[in-house]
């Protein structure tokens, strides 16, 4: 019954959203509740569990993003994503703009969190699109599906690093694997599945491309890089003096506070306010209005990512995806299909990748010892796993259509089915890897 609770929440939240078009945080506070009510959770609890659905949510999140809205509008009103832009145009031409920015996503992807990635990236999609005059999704896609395929496959990420540890699996091979199942998953997934998309038309409601400036006003390349991909700079120089370093406690620690992503980026808008602001000339008071203006661009985005965080958060408390999981458990498949199936279910259902990959992870822990499976390829085919169909109870969902300003079919013609190919190449690698290395 509780199953069947489920699937009627998901269905009612798509339809209250795509045909009655109630506003989507609405929808999501609605839905929440009904699900806590059908699901009979106590009432006493139903409060605590949509606070801390919300605050979990945008605890982890919300300085995050609002920073790099921030660093976003400042990248694109100083002229920075300009420059950036003109420049990929000038190296890669016109005919390979999906692969340059499929290359950015996989070299940024590689120590960036998605959510960080996405809000540090968007500026310089919106510019090179306006450049060459194309389509947001056609330029934006190939991008991001690096930045969502490095999320899932490859360690230090939350959940593939998590992964790796409760299936003690090794964490060198993990990544070696996990950069041999990405490749070809973000080739298909990004640059070729891209131009099916050429002719996608979005209305993007938040401007972040900045008025194009004359040449000699833009700033030079190196400061526009390095001010853009400051925060991919500190947590990959801070990773790697935490492995070579890691035996020195004190500098360990350091390189880790320094690595955190809120510490990245409170010092990224900190050198950025003046590399691309005051030492070109502009007012404190200039600065600090583009931020507000950053703020309030995103303010709906971080109420919509909050709201689904509390309907994931009334899913789990109930134990619906326990008992979801549990019935999957007793098909007879494949330890890596089932373990990506079961994985799969529970992010079509829960929305959070991180979510459905350690949940699954319970559950598919007891196949390691009686089948034999590489525990690398058992992280790769969890994490895969958790990209699959990515829709609207998925923060990262919303977060492509408002910012691109797409309607509710065109994202899922989109981004989901980016997310399912992703998904679904990345098991079939797992597949082959597992009949190579035997």
């Amino acid at each position: 019954m509780a199953i069947l609770i489920l699937f009627a929440c998901i269905v009612t939240l798509v339809l209250l959203i795509a045909w009655a078009k109630v506003n989507t945080f609405l929808a999501f506070l609605l839905v929440s509740a009904m699900a806590a009510l059908l699901l009979r959770m106590p009432l006493r609890l139903i409060p605590q569990a949509i606070n801390k659905g919300l605050g979990d949510t945008l605890g982890s999140l919300v300085i995050v993003i609002v920073l790099g809205a921030m660093l976003g509008k400042l990248v694109a009103h100083s002229g920075a994503a300009q420059k950036i832009a003109t420049v990929l145009k000038n190296t890669f031409g016109y005919k390979y703009v999906t692969w340059a920015m499929s290359l950015t996503g996989f070299i940024v992807g590689i120590p960036l969190f998605y959510n960080v990635g996405f809000v540090l990236l968007i500026p310089i999609i919106f510019s090179v699109a306006y450049n060459y005059k194309l389509p947001l999704v056609y330029v934006g896609l190939p991008m991001l599906a690096s930045l969502s395929v490095m999320h899932g496959f490859v360690p230090p990420h939350p959940s593939p690093m998590a992964l790796v540890v409760q299936f003690h699996a090794d964490l060198a091979k993990t990544f070696i694997y996990g950069i041999i199942v990405a490749i070809p998953a973000i080739i298909i997934a990004g640059p070729l599945f891209a131009i099916t998309l050429k002719n996608m038309r979005s209305s993007p409601t938040i401007t972040l491309q900045g008025k194009q400036l004359p040449d000699e006003e833009l700033p030079g390349i190196a400061i526009s890089i390095i001010s853009a991909l400051l925060p991919v700079l500190i947590i990959g120089v801070t990773t790697l003096m935490a492995k070579f370093y890691g035996n020195h406690v004190e500098i360990k620690n350091i390189s880790d506070f320094i690595g955190e992503p809120i510490i990245a980026m409170i010092l990224t808008i900190c050198i950025a306010t003046y590399t691309l602001g005051i030492s070109m000339g502009k007012k404190i008071t200039a600065i600090m209005a583009i931020y507000v203006e950053a703020v309030k661009d995103i303010a709906m985005i971080l109420l919509i990512i909050g709201s689904a965080g509390i309907l994931k958060q009334i899913f789990v408390e109930t134990g619906v995806s326990t008992q979801l999981a549990g019935l999957l458990q007793g098909l007879s498949l494949p330890p890596l299909f089932l373990a990506w199936l079961i994985t799969a279910v529970l992010r079509l259902c829960l929305g959070s990748a991180t979510i459905a990959g350690l949940t699954a992870a319970g559950i598919v822990y007891p196949l390691l010892a009686h089948s034999g499976v590489d525990a690398s390829l058992m992280v790769l085919s969890v994490g895969a796993g958790s990209l699959f169909c990515s829709h609207v109870n998925d923060t990262s969902f919303w977060l492509f259509k408002e910012y691109l300003g797409l309607s509710m079919k065109q994202t899922f013609l989109s981004w989901s089915l980016m997310e399912t190919l992703v998904s679904v190449i990345g098991l079939i690698g797992v597949m082959l890897l597992n009949t190579v290395i035997k």
